[in-house]
């Protein structure tokens, strides 16, 4: 800024153009100035040979100057325009934010209170200051449901002083119900204007507790929260057909096949396995004679594993045991890898066809954790730090015995899943192979296409029933669905994994080689998923079993590959 070409001082120049020159612009939004306005403006520029920039910035009032009134500059603006069009454009630029910005800024919990007290007060006080027209308040750009306090918006900002008393300055108003979103069906309560039609405050946002102080608006509830009244429901209907001398498993079946209770499950499962007769006069002796019989085989096999044609059983048992969950401290407890131990080694010794084979060791887990919750109140989600040895020996004798007959039965019905080629295994990924080519043949194409063989992901599915694929607390309430379908986990659990392979579509899709495929599929994202995932995929299972399972020829394939 010190000179110009020539050694010239730029202020110096002869310019019409002098800085601080307001030209007018004519826009498509705002009307436009009166002819005479501009022209003066000219005028007045050009009468003015300004030599300096002394002189200058001598005869220049800038708009944030502190001597200058801003009502003065309001009115003089509002002279020089068409005030009626200002007005209109005015109203609507502003019932556009209101309608855009409702609900977008969140008032924190103090805030939110020290507002309360104020804001009756402060309606008031604007009453009675709004009689008089020309001291009107006109509703600035800020939220509906939000105004700032004069001492806030007259330039207290300069030094600080704004920032400190933000949150005394801020009080809640009502917003005018001739504006508001969905007025006619809104109502006052609490201070708190409550859009009755659209059931939620504001209009848009995930809810009142991100949002806003919870103590001080409406209760909401929502669908995927469990609603206590039908839990409680639930219960009552289980516990009803449990208290019944004879027990009807068929409706049994159907009342667990949703999804059993916490209370409640372990004598279900007991009852759908077979464990338990259905008679409540004998199920007492059943089970102390069952419980009595395994004992037994402890002390008649258990001291075999010592002996050299056991040792090999014995010895790969020992290694998978710490190997079950290991993340979980539950199951890291000496005394719980005692028990598993005594269950696998008896079940391989009492099976010689199959004998001990790896995954079995996970199939103990759901059944030790459904059995424990009888003497623990903590929750399926809560008990991995449960210290078993709190429990009495007695208590601890029932829980093994328990889950040695219940997995015994459950392994009845897929045996051939563990004997020699696992012959079992083999069927059903054939059979799986074919329901996906059927149901999703773009997803069966990729999967040829980039020479990813179903053995390679879903034998572990079979061996281990989706149990790696799963937390535990899914996989016990998909075991609830698996005892009330007939040959449940035999035949059922090959449709959801047609229905979990199918979830992942999309992504599958999305990879582009072989490593990206099974890396997915590997290590899919279940960790956080709750019951209701499990829910939705049994539903789609079943909708596969409905449509296939009395078709089979549906299912033939003349690929000969």
């Amino acid at each position: 800024m010190a000179s110009g070409g020539g050694g010239k001082m730029f202020w110096k120049q002869k310019s019409p153009k002098v800085p601080g020159n307001v030209t007018p612009v004519f826009g498509a939004q705002y009307p436009p100035m009166q002819p005479s306005y501009a022209t003066n403006q000219s005028k007045d520029v050009k009468a003015h040979g300004y030599k300096t920039f002394d002189d200058f910035e001598m005869d220049t009032n800038d708009a944030w100057d502190i001597d200058v009134n801003d009502d003065e500059l309001l009115s003089i603006g509002l002279g020089k325009v068409w005030s009626k069009d200002v007005e209109i454009a005015t109203k609507r630029v502003l019932d556009k934010h209101r309608r855009d910005s409702a609900g977008q800024h969140e008032l924190n919990s103090n805030s939110f209170r020290n507002t309360q007290k104020h804001s009756r007060h402060h309606r008031h006080q604007n009453q009675e200051n709004n009689t008089d027209p020309s001291s009107r308040q006109y509703p600035s750009v800020a939220p509906s449901n939000i105004e700032l306090d004069n001492n806030r918006s007259r330039g207290q900002h300069a030094g600080g002083s704004g920032a400190e008393n933000s949150k005394d300055n801020i009080t809640t108003k009502r917003p005018d119900l001739s504006t508001s979103p969905g007025s006619s069906d809104g109502k006052w309560q609490d201070d708190v204007f409550v859009d009755v039609g659209r059931q939620h405050y504001p209009p848009h946002g995930p809810g009142l507790g991100v949002r806003q102080c919870v103590s001080s608006r409406p209760t909401i509830r929502y669908g995927a929260i469990p609603i206590p009244d039908q839990e409680e429901t639930k219960i009552r209907k289980h516990k009803q057909l449990l208290d019944q001398t004879n027990i009807d498993l068929e409706s049994l079946r159907k009342l667990t096949w949703s999804g059993s209770c916490y209370s409640v499950r372990p004598t279900e499962w007991k009852l759908l396995l077979g464990y338990l007769p259905p008679n409540k006069d004998r199920q007492e002796e059943t089970l102390l004679r069952k419980r009595e019989e395994y004992f037994g085989f402890i002390d008649q096999y258990y001291h075999t594993r010592d002996q050299e044609f056991n040792q090999t059983t014995y010895r790969q048992i020992h290694i998978d045991i710490p190997r079950t969950n290991p993340l979980v401290p539950l199951f890291q407890q000496p005394i719980v890898q005692e028990i598993f131990e005594r269950i696998l080694y008896i079940w391989a010794i009492r099976h010689p066809a199959s004998g001990y084979v790896q995954g079995i060791n996970d199939l103990v887990t759901p059944f030790f954790v459904v059995f424990l919750s009888e003497y623990c109140d903590l929750g399926l989600k809560y008990m991995n730090e449960f210290e078993v040895s709190r429990l009495s020996e007695e208590q601890v004798r029932q829980i093994e015995a328990d889950s040695f007959w219940c997995m015994s039965k459950l392994l009845d019905g897929i045996q051939d899943n563990y004997t020699f080629a696992q012959p079992g295994i083999q069927m059903k990924v054939k059979a799986l192979r074919e329901l996906v080519k059927r149901v999703n043949e773009n997803l069966h194409n990729l999967l040829e296409k980039h020479s990813v063989e179903y053995l390679q992901f879903t034998f572990r599915w079979m061996n281990n029933l989706l149990m790696r694929e799963l937390p535990l607390h899914c996989t016990i309430r998909l075991w609830d669905t698996y005892m009330s379908e007939p040959d449940g986990f035999a035949t059922f659990h090959r449709y959801v994994c047609a229905a979990f392979l199918m979830l992942w579509d999309e992504d599958i899709q999305r990879e582009k080689d072989f490593q990206g495929i099974m890396i997915l599929l590997q290590n899919l994202p279940t960790l956080h998923w709750m019951d209701s995932d499990i829910g939705m995929l049994v539903a789609e299972a079943y909708r596969l079993k409905c449509l296939f399972a009395n078709a089979p020829k549906h299912l033939d394939s003349t690929d000969t590959s």
